[in-house]
């Protein structure tokens, strides 16, 4: 009879803690966590939720067709990553940390690749079935960009890579 008794208790305790994570996620509907690597911690901050419109008043044509409409700019016809010694590549629509340089290498497949992101926190994947494939693509957590894809082709210590759009990521140096 104890026991049931405490298996009831515990039972009851445990749903009074996952309601109250549930109303706390409730109470915060457009906040986040993301890492920043500057403070080398993570940030409560707001989901940005834009229309087309107001997204095409901040990005190029290029940017938009990429983020926004899940494009591809074209094999080495980027902008250029290479020669940067320290720093981050930034989401170009929101300003979210991604990756940093010392987790680039160089594919050969003419986009960017990173063997993994600043942190998991900071992308989203989802299935993309498009021309034929089963790829999974990479988005910003915060604005929902389309940045590229990953594929598990990539060098240790992940075997992951994370190809993408250079359009996708503004470039913020350390180096003073």
């Amino acid at each position: 009879m104890r026991r049931v008794v405490l298996f009831i208790m515990l039972f009851l305790i445990l749903n009074v803690a996952q309601a109250k994570e549930v109303d706390m996620k409730a109470q915060q509907p457009n906040k986040i966590r993301i890492f920043d690597v500057s403070s080398n911690s993570y940030q409560m901050v707001d989901k940005i939720i834009k229309t087309d419109a107001e997204w095409k008043k901040t990005l190029t044509p290029q940017q938009f067709e990429v983020t926004r409409e899940h494009g591809t700019e074209r094999a080495f016809c980027g902008l250029p990553t290479k020669g940067h010694k320290n720093g981050v590549y930034k989401c170009v629509c929101c300003g979210t940390d991604l990756f940093l340089v010392k987790e680039k290498f160089e594919s050969g497949t003419g986009w960017p690749s990173f063997w993994q992101p600043v942190n998991g926190a900071n992308v989203d994947y989802t299935e993309d079935f498009d021309f034929g494939m089963h790829r999974t693509e990479v988005h910003c957590a915060r604005c929902g960009a389309h940045l590229g894809h990953v594929f598990e082709d990539g060098p240790p210590p992940t075997g992951k890579r994370y190809c993408i759009n250079s359009v996708a990521m503004k470039f913020v140096s350390d180096d003073k």
